[in-house]
């Protein structure tokens, strides 16, 4: 049988490992910008002019990127995430006063419509046909809650204080994750980065890919992908050096959480890893930084997640509280 084999064209080889590497300077010249960058960059500028002097901004990133096989794509690889932490963040982060800019992978969760989205049934399992007059509503059960939620929303969106920027490919995150950076460099230490967002380790550069659909008759299909760039490192140096960034640390394996979260303070000088495991995620974190040698633990029971409590609410009061101090530290 024959074998179609996709391979990669690198840039250098590392000098520890001897694996090919793609340099995250020149990343952004040799792969495709999304098309919604420019009402990106707009959006955001017109967002930020209208918001007051010592108001604090969140830039939070949620949900899982995707990395295509074929630069006319109809085959590519996801990424693990459905953006609950993300967006549950996001409202966690309004109710704290925060301005919020919120770039997600799209059709994954939002804030506050993140609610309506258990039912396997989707939307139409909260509406009924009223059998008086035929008119469609929200079932009586719901109503209150809808009702809170939608005012939250619409009022948030109206205060200028909620801007949402989907995504969907890891290229389409890289160039708004680097345009966000910089727009957002000028507010220094009141500007915080909350990067949720589950991105892909591996990825195919859009010049070695295939321009059309994978023909399944070529027999095996073997897939060589370069490492993704550590975009961490220019964001932390260069784009937005005064920012306040908080990372994450995903692990299944609990002796390597630790260990990696150290490392990647070590390596990028930022603020904040937030270090969880897959299987107690939504119940347990950790909090890394460079000055305490212990981490910070933030955990709810068992009967608070049954009660629909969630982590977010705790762990971004602890977030907050870092960032007021470092924006305090920073305007002396």
């Amino acid at each position: 049988m024959s074998e179609t084999t996709l391979t990669t064209t690198a840039q250098a080889l590392s000098p520890m490992t001897g694996r090919r590497v793609i340099d995250p300077d020149t990343y952004f010249d040799h792969n495709k910008a999304p098309s919604n960058l420019q009402w990106a960059h707009t959006s955001i500028s017109e967002f930020l002019q209208k918001q007051p002097s010592d108001q604090r901004v969140v830039l939070i990133t949620s949900g899982g990127t995707t990395v295509p096989l074929e630069n006319n794509t109809v085959r590519f690889v996801d990424n693990f995430s459905a953006g609950t932490r993300g967006s549950c963040s996001a409202e966690q982060f309004l109710a704290l006063g925060y301005a919020v800019i919120f770039v997600y992978r799209e059709k994954s969760l939002q804030p506050f419509n993140r609610h309506y989205s258990e039912s396997k049934s989707g939307l139409l399992s909260y509406l009924e046909v009223s059998s008086s007059d035929g008119q469609v509503r929200v079932k009586s059960e719901w109503q209150d809650r809808i009702k809170r939620d939608l005012i939250m929303f619409q009022n948030y969106m109206a205060g200028n204080k909620l801007l949402m920027v989907n995504f969907t490919t890891l290229s389409d995150y890289l160039f708004l994750l680097r345009e966000v950076s910089l727009l957002l460099a000028p507010l220094g230490p009141r500007a915080m980065f909350y990067l949720a967002a589950a991105v892909s380790d591996f990825f195919i550069p859009s010049y070695s890919m295939a321009e059309h659909k994978i023909q399944s008759g070529d027999g095996d299909l073997t897939l060589r992908m370069n490492q993704v760039p550590k975009f961490l490192s220019p964001l932390v140096k260069k784009w937005a050096p005064e920012c306040f960034v908080v990372s994450f640390k995903l692990e299944t394996d609990p002796d390597l959480l630790g260990p990696k979260a150290r490392h990647a303070l070590g390596k990028y000088g930022h603020q904040v890893v937030i270090a969880n495991m897959l299987d107690t995620r939504k119940w347990q974190v950790w909090l890394f930084t460079r000055e305490e040698q212990a981490p910070h633990v933030i955990q709810i029971s068992q009967e608070q997640l049954a009660a629909g409590v969630d982590i977010e609410q705790d762990l971004s009061i602890e977030l907050a509280r870092r960032h007021q101090a470092y924006v305090t530290r920073h305007s002396k």
